[in-house]
């Protein structure tokens, strides 16, 4: 069994981004399941997404990850990444990007909100424990590509590119054939290629 937790903000792609992972599962011919819990999104809130995929063949029965047992975790936001950590499995893998998109509260707040502290207080926690952490400097990648609008296939295809799970950048290319709008295909396949080079 492999579970993926995918947290962003509203607008971002998370939930694309979980169809794209589940889809290259189903093409392995694995069960999976997925699930959504989104608060304000259309505002600027949380998005979260699970994925379970039975990639040794096993049943999936239900959607949602329970806290610690996530393998992956993809965090399109840092303060995300902080919000969804307890998600991580001892020996999971957690993949962030850099770049902070400020909530409203932090807005309000009379302390500023700093993506880098959030990003060194979540390596200095995974610091000497099984579990990997991987920093994705998305603001240099999405500059490459031309668009933020593919920040969702970056970072899966980052992720798939270090092998931290059992499906490659070939399975995200079909994926992303399938699951993607004509008009945006070639443009999230550039993105893929942008993030494997890096």
């Amino acid at each position: 069994m492999l579970d993926v937790l995918l947290a962003g903000v509203g607008g971002q792609g998370t939930v694309l981004a979980a169809k794209v992972l589940a889809q290259a599962a189903q093409d392995k011919g694995w069960q999976v399941r997925t699930a959504e819990t989104i608060g304000m999104a259309q505002r600027g809130g949380n998005v979260t997404s699970h994925v379970r995929m039975g990639n040794g063949g096993e049943e999936v029965f239900a959607p949602l990850l329970a806290h610690g047992t996530a393998d992956l975790v993809i965090a399109f936001e840092p303060g995300e990444a902080a919000r969804v950590l307890s998600f991580l499995a001892p020996n999971g893998v957690l993949v962030t990007a850099t770049t902070p998109i400020q909530p409203v509260t932090a807005a309000l707040s009379s302390v500023p909100y700093r993506a880098d502290r959030v990003v060194q207080r979540l390596e200095a926690q995974l610091a000497g424990k099984e579990a990997s952490f991987v920093a994705v400097d998305d603001a240099a990648l999405v500059r490459t590509v031309g668009s933020r609008k593919v920040l969702n296939t970056l970072l899966l295809a980052r992720a798939l590119a270090a092998g931290h799970v059992p499906l490659d950048v070939d399975d995200l290319r079909h994926a992303i054939e399938v699951c993607v709008k004509p008009a945006f295909v070639q443009l999230n396949l550039a993105a893929i290629e942008a993030a494997v080079a890096s």
